[in-house]
C-alpha cells in the first residue's frame, strides 16, 4: 500500500489533531492588516480558499505561482493553499531589483504574482497575467468559499510533481530555479524536525526569510507537530529577544550575520537573557567563527546547531549537534567540533572527490533546474549531486574548506578563506571578514582580507597581520588589509565574494593569476 509524500500531509495533520491550536502569530507592525492569531483550523481553511481562487482562475496543475514578500502569515499560508493542490509556488527574494523579479516571473513561467503591500509598485513594473496585492487584494486572494478541486493523480506523479521553484540567491551570477518536489520537501521536512527534535511544545521564530528554501523547511516541520509559528517581519537583534520573551519562543533559523545581530544587542539586554537553557539556535549559510559559536553558547546560554546545504539539497545534508562524548571538552574545543558542517543527516551520502569536492546523494537533491537541462547534468553528473564546495569527510563529519572557486593560489599553496577569516574574527576588534585573492605579480594571488571594525574599536593593518601571524603559517596570512565600512552579502547572510573581487579583477579576462 503506498500513498504519495505531498506538503499538505503537514497541515491534514496539524488539522486532525491540533485544530484549534494558534497556529501563526502574525507580525503586528506591517504595511498590511495583521492577521493577528490564526487557528490552525482557520489556516487551513484559508489554504482550501486560495487553492479555490487559483481553480477560479484557471491556474492548473502544475501552473507557476510566484509571491514577493516578507515573511508574513500569507506567505506561511501559500505553501499549502499553493502547492497543496498541485501548483508550484515561485518564492522571490523581495531584496531583488526590478529586473531580477521580472526575470524570475518571465522564467518561471507564473500566470499569478502576489506582491507585498511595501513593494506594490511591482504590480505596474512586472508584466505577470494576474497581479495581487497581499492585504489589499485579500478578498480575491482568500475570498473563495468554494471547495478547491481535488490534485488527481497517481502516487509516483504526485511525489515527483514540483512544490516550489526558489532560484538560488544569487552569489555567481543569473540566478537558477531550483525544482523541489513534494518528495524532496517532505523528507527535508521530516529528516530536519526528527534530528532537530522539533516536538508539539515548541514554538518556532520565523528569523530566517521563508523565500530561501522555503525556510529550510520549517513551515512544515513545525505545522507537522502544531507548534505555533511567530512571524518576524525585520530582523533586529533586540527585536529577536524581545519575541523569544514575549511568545516563549524555543528554536530559529538564522545566518551568522543575524547570530551576530543577536550577541550586540546582548550586550545591552537589561535582565536574563531570553531563552536561556530553552533556545536553540539552528545556523547556515556560511561556517561562523569559533569565537561566535561559544558566545551563542555562553553569552546566551542557546544551544548551538549547525548545517550545512544547498537550495538545491532543499537544503539539509549535514547536522552538527552536541553530543555526550564532548561533555568533558573544553568549551572552546566544543565550538571548534560544532564550527564543522556536521554529520550526513539520515539518508544522506557524502563523498569527496579527487579535487576536493563534496558530493552527496541525498532524496532531498533537486529534480533539475527549471528549463536548463545543461545545468542540471552537470550538477547531477555521475549521480551525485555536486556542491561546488571543497571540503574533507573525515570521522563521519564534513568540514567546509571554501567554494572551489575561492581557494586562493598563492606561492603555488593552496590557502582556503574560511581559515584565515576565522583567524581574523578572533580578534576582538573584528566585526567581519572576507578574505579573496587578488592579482599578484609576485605571488600570483595575493591573500587580502576585507574586514570590517567592531563600532568604537580601533586597529592597523599592522596589528592585525600580526594577529593571524601568531595563528597561522606565515604563507596564510593576509599581505594587504582593507578596512571597509560593509561587504556584500545576500539577502541570507551570504558574502559576495564575486562582488567583493570585482574591483581587482575588472580589468582581467579570467578570475585566476
Amino acid at each position: 500500500m503506498l500513498f504519495p509524500l505531498t506538503v499538505n500531509d503537514f497541515l491534514d495533520r496539524a488539522l486532525a489533531v491540533y485544530p484549534d491550536r494558534i497556529a501563526i502569530v502574525d507580525e503586528p507592525d506591517q504595511p498590511a492588516e495583521s492577521w493577528g492569531e490564526i487557528t490552525y483550523a482557520e489556516l487551513g481553511r484559508r489554504a482550501r480558499s486560495q487553492a479555490a481562487t487559483l481553480d477560479e482562475l484557471g491556474v492548473p496543475v502544475g501552473g507557476r505561482v510566484a509571491i514577493v514578500s516578507h515573511n508574513a502569515a500569507r506567505l506561511l499560508t501559500s505553501f499549502y493553499g499553493v502547492s497543496g493542490w498541485g501548483r508550484v509556488l515561485v518564492p522571490v527574494n523581495f531584496r531583488l531589483s526590478v529586473p531580477e523579479i521580472q526575470y524570475i516571473v518571465e522564467h518561471s513561467g507564473a500566470e499569478v504574482l502576489m506582491v507585498d503591500p511595501d513593494l506594490r509598485h511591482l504590480i505596474d513594473e512586472v508584466q505577470c497575467k494576474h497581479r495581487f496585492v497581499l492585504g489589499e487584494d485579500d478578498d480575491r486572494i482568500w475570498g473563495s468559499a468554494a471547495q478547491p478541486k481535488p490534485w488527481d493523480a497517481d502516487q509516483v506523479e504526485k511525489e515527483n510533481a514540483s512544490a516550489t521553484i526558489n532560484y538560488t540567491s544569487g552569489t555567481t551570477a543569473r540566478p537558477k530555479g531550483v525544482e523541489l518536489t513534494h518528495r524532496n520537501c517532505w523528507i527535508n521536512a521530516a529528516v530536519f524536525g526528527w534530528q532537530a527534535t522539533v516536538t508539539d511544545r515548541d514554538v518556532y521564530l520565523h528569523t530566517l526569510p521563508m523565500f530561501h528554501v522555503n525556510g529550510w523547511g520549517q513551515p512544515l516541520t513545525a505545522t507537522a507537530v502544531g507548534a505555533k509559528h511567530v512571524i518576524i517581519r525585520k530582523i533586529d537583534g533586540g527585536e529577536i529577544l524581545r519575541r523569544i520573551e514575549e511568545h516563549g519562543v524555543t528554536y530559529l533559523c538564522a545566518a551568522p550575520a543575524v547570530v551576530t545581530s543577536v550577541l550586540d544587542a546582548a550586550k545591552d539586554w537589561e535582565g536574563e537573557i531570553p531563552g536561556r537553557d530553552r533556545v536553540r539556535i539552528i545556523v547556515a549559510g556560511a561556517p561562523p567563527p569559533t569565537s561566535t559559536i561559544e558566545k551563542v553558547r555562553s553569552d546566551l546560554g542557546w544551544e548551538f546547531i549547525q548545517i550545512y546545504g544547498l537550495t538545491e539539497t532543499a537544503p539539509l545534508l549535514t547536522m552538527s549537534r552536541m553530543r555526550e562524548e564532548w561533555e568533558d571538552l573544553p568549551s572552546i574545543e566544543q565550538a571548534r567540533l560544532l564550527g564543522r558542517a556536521g554529520a550526513p543527516a539520515v539518508g544522506v551520502r557524502i563523498m569527496v572527490d579527487d579535487t576536493g569536492e563534496i558530493l552527496a546523494q541525498t532524496n532531498t537533491a533537486l529534480k533539475s533546474y527549471w528549463e536548463n537541462p545543461e545545468a542540471t547534468a552537470e550538477a547531477q553528473a555521475g549521480n551525485w549531486f555536486h556542491t561546488g564546495d571543497g571540503g574533507t569527510f573525515e570521522d563521519g563529519y564534513v568540514t567546509i574548506a571554501d567554494r572551489k572557486k575561492d581557494v586562493i593560489i598563492t606561492g603555488g599553496e593552496n590557502v582556503t578563506s574560511i581559515e584565515v577569516e576565522d583567524a581574523l574574527m578572533s580578534h576582538s576588534a573584528v566585526r567581519e571578514a572576507a578574505v579573496i585573492g587578488i592579482p599578484d605579480e609576485k605571488w600570483g594571488e595575493m591573500v587580502t582580507a576585507l574586514i570590517v571594525l567592531e563600532p568604537g574599536e580601533q586597529a592597523t593593518a599592522e596589528e592585525i597581520i600580526a594577529h593571524c601571524r601568531a595563528n597561522l603559517a606565515g604563507y596564510k596570512c593576509p599581505k594587504r588589509i582593507e578596512f571597509r565600512e560593509e561587504l556584500a552579502r545576500t539577502a541570507t547572510g551570504k558574502l559576495q565574494k564575486f562582488k567583493l573581487r570585482q574591483e581587482f579583477w575588472a580589468d582581467r579576462g579570467r578570475q585566476i593569476n
